[in-house]
């Protein structure tokens, strides 16, 4: 593994520190029943840092004179290898990842103390987990108990989160190039997922073609649980249950992606069962992807991360009063947020470690300007539910199209680009499989 990019991330997190230590837990392992476990991943922050992927280990970083990176891992234990696998042991780790120490995870507790001893700051991010919090608030205690010995426990407490979320917003090159191969072998999945749909299969048979796509190509998992929705299902947004019949005459909306060494990508697809668009089907579709053409139009550096939800929103306002879904002007529609009935949700939101990645959306009351080496997705979508006042022929229609977008210096770079959206690619596609 290439730990320069882990490396510089340590090194700018404590440039930007300035001074004091800095506290970074990886995620515990977690019981999925009795005595099985969950699938293990590293909390996205610690494997921002280190890349390190075992359970049970802590990052330390100390800013200021003497500043360096600690690792507080599990100790090479031969029996339990023979159960579980090899572990790296902090000899390893620090060999392995580029720490300047590591230390046995039993040392952690009295080895803070003298780390955060004397330091101005503390950098840990308060209210994410209650038992870390608890650890952190007896290691202060433990300290300010010595003060007669001359020991001083932090004035402050930093969150670490915050400067770290803003790290991650912009992608570094080893970022970009996960996300690049995260993106291709999903749209990869999703074309082999259109080829497999056909009336009278279920859902979970097509969600099952996904999934050994992400993984034929090294994907480890999938970046979340992928909705597999036919007909009606179209229009829950994260219905998961993926267990109806396909239908013939049904579209069908796939959003899945899969995670590649932590990066996610997030694809959505919208196509017929047949392998034939009918009808009100492609209007709704052809307004959507309208919608998205103008939204990925919008994607520049300087324009504000709201610019592709407004563009997406007039197309498809315009679309809804064109179809005689909702009356009134387009400017009406807007004001008033009519269009939420059949489009309720926003049109991006970050991406990376985290499908839904870290970063705010704003900055004070503004929204936050794009820059290059942000990724972000653009999926508008049309949702069409039963009623009265609904034409019957839109009847559970529901599609969503969804890319994944790199800031370039000039535009945007759509990622996802592989997975055929238009028409006549759709359908060029399945009538081939």
């Amino acid at each position: 593994m290439d730990i320069a990019p882990f490396l510089d991330r340590r090194r700018r997190l404590i440039a930007r520190m300035g001074e004091g230590v800095a506290i970074i837990p990886t995620a515990p392992e977690k019981l999925r029943n009795r005595d099985t476990s969950y699938p293990y991943r590293a909390d996205s922050y610690f494997h921002y840092l280190s890349g390190f992927p075992e359970p049970e280990a802590v990052l330390v970083l100390v800013a200021g004179a003497d500043a360096r990176s600690l690792l507080f891992c599990r100790e090479r234990d031969a029996d339990k290898e023979i159960w579980d696998g090899y572990r790296f042991g902090p000899e390893g780790a620090k060999e392995q990842f580029g720490f300047d120490e590591a230390h046995p995870i039993k040392d952690l507790e009295e080895k803070l103390k003298e780390l955060i001893a004397n330091r101005p700051a503390l950098w840990y991010s308060l209210g994410h987990d209650v038992a870390w919090d608890a650890r952190i608030a007896a290691t202060l205690n433990a300290v300010r108990a010595q003060s007669r010995a001359g020991k001083r426990a932090p004035s402050r407490i930093e969150d670490v989160r915050a400067v770290l979320d803003d790290m991650r917003l912009v992608k570094d090159a080893h970022e970009i190039g996960l996300l690049r191969s995260a993106a291709g072998i999903s749209a990869g999945a999703h074309m082999r997922a259109m080829r497999a749909t056909a009336p009278g299969r279920y859902e979970f048979q097509i969600e099952a073609e996904l999934l050994h796509e992400f993984r034929r190509h090294g994907c480890q998992y999938p970046a979340y649980t992928p909705i597999v929705a036919s007909g009606a299902n179209a229009c829950v947004l994260h219905y998961v249950e993926n267990h109806e019949r396909i239908e013939d005459g049904e579209l069908v909306l796939i959003d899945a992606g899969g995670e590649l060494d932590g990066y996610a990508s997030d694809i959505t697809r919208t196509f017929p069962a047949s392998g034939r668009f009918a009808g009100p089907q492609a209007d709704v579709y052809d307004l959507v992807l309208d919608a998205q053409a103008a939204a990925i139009a919008a994607i520049k550096p300087g324009a504000t991360f709201i610019a592709p939800h407004d563009a997406a929103v007039r197309v498809l306002a315009q679309g809804m009063v064109d179809m005689k879904l909702l009356e009134g002007s387009v400017d009406g529609v807007i004001e008033s947020e009519a269009y939420k009935r059949f489009y309720m949700h926003r049109t991006s939101h970050w991406m990376g470690l985290d499908v839904h990645d870290a970063g705010e959306y704003k900055e004070a009351d503004a929204w936050r300007p794009l820059a290059p080496g942000m990724v972000l997705t653009v999926e508008p979508g049309c949702y069409i539910r039963p009623a009265d006042d609904v034409p019957q022929a839109f009847w559970n229609i529901g599609v969503r199209i969804e890319d994944d977008a790199l800031v370039t210096a000039s535009g945007c770079e759509i990622l996802t680009a592989d997975a055929p959206k238009k028409i006549t690619d759709i359908e060029a596609l399945m009538r081939d499989r």
